[in-house]
């Protein structure tokens, strides 16, 4: 018996699997960002209507306005990456978000109708416990959303529905250029979701610019590689460090404290940052670093006070603080400097600002840095 398959195009080049001048993959894969987040932006912008382009939904815009709630599922990065997402959401659609661990949905027999929406986030698309998630939200009735890199992977075919990155592949055990994809997307996603709703032409428009400076943006932090080298330099030694962060930047401070303890295999938690005081300030002392995400936008203000506090027990602050901001500067041991964003778009740039800092503390000690111990690219088992 004949089988007749339909023919795949892989439209990566030869040279993207090559280091291309680079000494890691790793560090190639950030450089990358500016022109891979080009690419998940191009022809996804309404210039004229102040949306998002997503064919690949699939759902009107009748139908998503008929949407009630989201559930994002990931594991590790992407779900840092979901994390990042309920801000946007609920900031820019109105629109109840959770956040679900792809491990532990399907045992927790989750709550799920059709008027709710399912995203699921993997860069391989192949992720076993993702993939898991995606066929309970389908059993359970509810719309389902793939957001994957890799093109007719599992979870984008059976998802039905989705948005792929296009960000390019990513070799590096460590993810960098999926998650700024990840969170660009679903920044999209947010921005189509609030068109359907409350939020305005006006507003969208101004959206819609932010979103494509991210790229450009992107270019400015990586101009910062010696500076943050340098940085990272002094502190390499450390075998604990904290990152900390509020609102929208807390999940980003997670996905930092994960791209260090990856690849340098030092021990790296992420708080929000008034969590400090119920318990992790104990811990404070001249040897353990802190990594304070102060970008000028909201909530700076009250995460000052919390550097403040780690200052008092000794602790040594890196900062990543708004280019300009000298009240930051002067309230850090060590500022990474940033271009000023909004809110919406500050966890990719200050993401690729921690991934450079990972980086060169993890070169620094001499670890492998594109195959990490214990660690695959994709998890295929639960």
């Amino acid at each position: 018996m004949s089988v007749d398959r339909a023919v795949a195009s892989v439209e990566w080049e030869i040279g993207a699997a090559e280091k291309g001048g680079y000494e890691h993959f790793m560090l190639k894969e950030i450089f990358e960002q500016p022109s891979a987040l080009q690419n998940t932006v191009r022809g996804r912008l309404d210039l004229s209507l102040g949306t998002a382009v997503l064919s690949g939904l699939n759902l009107a815009p009748r139908e998503l306005a008929a949407i009630r709630r989201l559930v994002i599922v990931g594991c590790g990065t992407s779900l840092h990456a979901g994390m990042v997402g309920k801000y946007l959401f609920e900031g820019l659609a109105d629109l109840p978000t959770d956040p679900e661990q792809a491990a532990e949905f399907r045992y927790c027999n989750p709550i799920l109708g059709p008027d709710d929406l399912l995203v699921a986030i993997s860069q391989s698309g192949e992720t076993a416990d993702t993939l898991a998630a995606v066929r309970e939200g389908i059993q359970k009735g509810a719309l389902v959303a793939g957001l994957c890199n890799v093109v007719g992977s599992t979870i984008a075919r059976e998802s039905g529905r989705g948005v792929y990155l296009h960000a390019g592949p990513e070799i590096g055990v460590a993810s960098t250029k999926a998650f700024t994809a990840q969170v660009t997307v679903l920044l999209m996603m947010a921005l189509k979701l609030g068109r359907c709703r409350r939020l305005s032409r006006e507003t969208g428009l101004a959206l819609c610019e932010e979103i494509a400076a991210i790229p450009s943006l992107i270019e400015r932090v990586l101009a910062q590689n010696d500076a943050i080298a340098a940085i990272a330099k002094v502190y390499a030694k450390a075998d604990n460090a904290f990152f900390i962060g509020r609102g929208i930047l807390y999940p980003t401070a997670l996905e930092g404290a994960l791209k260090l303890k990856e690849i340098s295999y030092i021990h790296a938690e992420g708080y929000q940052a008034a969590e400090l005081k119920h318990g992790p300030i104990a811990l404070l002392d001249d040897r353990l670093p802190v990594i304070a995400l102060l970008n000028d936008i909201p909530g700076k203000e009250k995460t000052l006070g919390n550097v403040q506090e780690c200052r008092a027990r000794r602790a040594p602050v890196v900062g990543l603080v708004t280019d300009g901001d000298e009240e930051a500067v002067q309230a850090v041991d060590h500022a990474i400097l940033l271009p000023r964003t909004s809110a919406s778009t500050a966890p990719v740039v200050t993401a690729a600002a921690l991934q450079l800092f990972a980086y060169h503390m993890a070169r620094e000690r001499g670890c492998e840095i594109d195959q990490p111990r214990n660690l695959a690219k994709s998890v295929t088992v639960e």
